[in-house]
């Protein structure tokens, strides 16, 4: 699955597995960066998720936050 279409749930259930897999320890170093690097695009996702989720409350709660955007 891209990481477009993981679920915000999704992808925080996979970066704190992914987390526990670098905190454990006993990977190679490239093991490690690769792990590291799934982590940050983990993060970002989330962030992205986020970032929608606070845009669409913002929407929903400031009235003229449509018009603003317009302007």
């Amino acid at each position: 699955m891209s990481d477009e279409r993981l679920t915000y749930e999704e992808a925080r259930a996979e970066l704190v597995a992914t987390v526990e897999r670098l905190e454990a320890g006993g990977a190679t170093l490239e093991e490690s960066l690769a792990l590291w690097e799934r982590g940050e695009a983990l993060a970002d996702r989330c962030q992205s998720h986020l970032e929608g989720a606070r845009e669409r409350l913002r929407a929903k709660t400031e009235p003229d936050a449509d018009a603003d955007a317009e302007d």
